[in-house]
């Protein structure tokens, strides 16, 4: 199994990533966090801290590029990167209306920028250490267009075909990358859904379930399986069929104005 000692972590002020940056906090490790709420960031900081972790927190938007790049490749220079959790994200629906151009255009900036902006300034140096783990937070959400969702759906498809696809590229370069497709997480992103959410869990047991994963270096991490394999099966059948299914389902709320994760 694999054991991690340098690690970055992306939208870490609440939720799963600051489950994952509590999970891996210990004596000898490194981590840097991401998160757009400075105040949640830095408690999540001092946490990891007080378990005995080296930790570097910097409040910025996933969006900013050059930022990210800089911070990045800085923390990288003083301790070689060995796990990339691009996890940043947010969840979005139709609410009681349509999408706006607005929030469609949020979350894909955020949920597939964020990813680019996190991913692709460490892959050549990874590249040329030959070694590394770069995990990408998609969803069970992701492996079809959801009509209750259709920019977050669409987000986490984009999210988890460029992970399948990085990581055939480039395996023969010692780069490791898993896919992560967890189900209904109860996080503040989930606190606003006002519909019953199956087989919900704790950001803590997935933290847990995404570590395992990694350990193991599993291609694709998802779960719950009770809901993942009816989901993965549907995609299998036709449209016609599937379609009325998925257009019944509860209607995701729109993006809160403001909202920082």
């Amino acid at each position: 199994m694999k054991h991690f000692s340098s690690i970055v972590i992306t939208g870490a002020s609440s939720g799963i990533g600051a489950a994952l940056a509590e999970a891996y906090a210990a004596p000898s490790v490194k981590i840097c966090l991401f998160g757009r709420n400075a105040k949640r960031l830095n408690a999540i900081a001092r946490t990891c801290t007080a378990r005995g972790a080296l930790v570097v927190a910097h409040a910025c938007d996933v969006r900013e590029q050059e930022t990210l790049r800089t911070h990045i490749l800085a923390f990288d220079t003083q301790h070689p990167i060995d796990l990339v959790i691009a996890n940043a994200g947010i969840s979005a629906g139709l609410g009681n209306s349509t999408e706006s151009e607005e929030q469609v255009r949020e979350v894909f900036a955020i949920n597939v920028d964020g990813v680019l902006n996190t991913v692709l300034p460490i892959l050549p140096r990874m590249q040329q250490r030959k070694r590394g783990h770069i995990a990408l937070m998609s969803s069970l959400a992701g492996l079809r267009g959801l009509p209750s969702c259709p920019a977050y759906s669409a987000s986490k498809n984009a999210v988890r075909a460029f992970g399948e696809g990085l990581r055939g590229a480039y395996q023969e370069h010692g780069i490791t990358v898993s896919v992560i497709c967890p189900g209904y997480i109860r996080t503040p992103m989930t606190d606003t859904n006002v519909f019953p959410m199956p087989f919900i869990m704790s950001a803590q047991k997935a933290a847990q379930k995404i570590q395992r994963g990694l350990a193991l270096s599993r291609s694709r991490i998802a779960f719950p399986l009770a809901l993942y394999l009816p989901l993965w099966l549907l995609t299998c059948l036709s449209v016609r069929l599937t379609d009325p299914f998925f257009a019944a389902l509860p209607r995701k709320s729109s993006l809160p104005k403001n909202e920082k994760i």
